[in-house]
């Protein structure tokens, strides 16, 4: 589990260039996984980031300072649609990820959230389980792989 240590704080436009240092770093394992770099997280520009952030909803983790973790996604009515979880490479596994899904379900007022992962991403997709996420669609993809579409519900009512 995460340290005590890490803070949890709402994402803003002045993370913008440590968010696109850190995705960048997190994403190359996802690349190898998918074997290529053709991807958005490494393919984004400092403006992209800057004004994705700008509209965004979202939430840091940081530890000590350093940003170890970054989630972004928006709130549409009574639904967070989660885009993009980003942990630094070493701190991956020490439930950083956890803690952001925690703490933007608990911010968000959402009464369900969803997010998405590669098929391949099957460390991803055990996280997402384990935090109580279930697959809702499977949408293919180019090269046999696919979209798993997770769902949670947050609240009732």
């Amino acid at each position: 589990m995460a340290s005590p240590d890490v803070q949890y704080a709402p994402i803003s436009t002045d993370d913008a260039g440590e968010v696109l240092t850190l995705q960048r770093a997190a994403f190359v394992s996802e690349a190898q996984i998918y074997g290529s770099v053709d991807m958005p997280p490494l393919t984004q520009t400092l403006d992209a980031v800057r004004a994705e952030l700008a509209d965004c909803y979202g939430w840091t983790a940081r530890l000590d300072g350093r940003l170890v973790g970054a989630l972004r996604g928006r709130i549409d009515g009574e639904l967070l649609l989660v885009g993009r979880i980003a942990i630094a490479p070493d701190m991956q596994g020490e439930g950083i990820g956890r803690g952001l899904l925690d703490a933007a379900e608990r911010g968000s007022g959402a009464s369900h959230s969803e997010l998405f992962t590669g098929s391949l991403s099957e460390a991803n997709i055990r996280l997402y389980e384990s935090c109580g996420y279930e697959i809702s669609e499977r949408v293919p993809q180019d090269g046999g792989t696919e979209q798993v579409f997770m769902r949670k519900r947050l609240r009732t009512g």
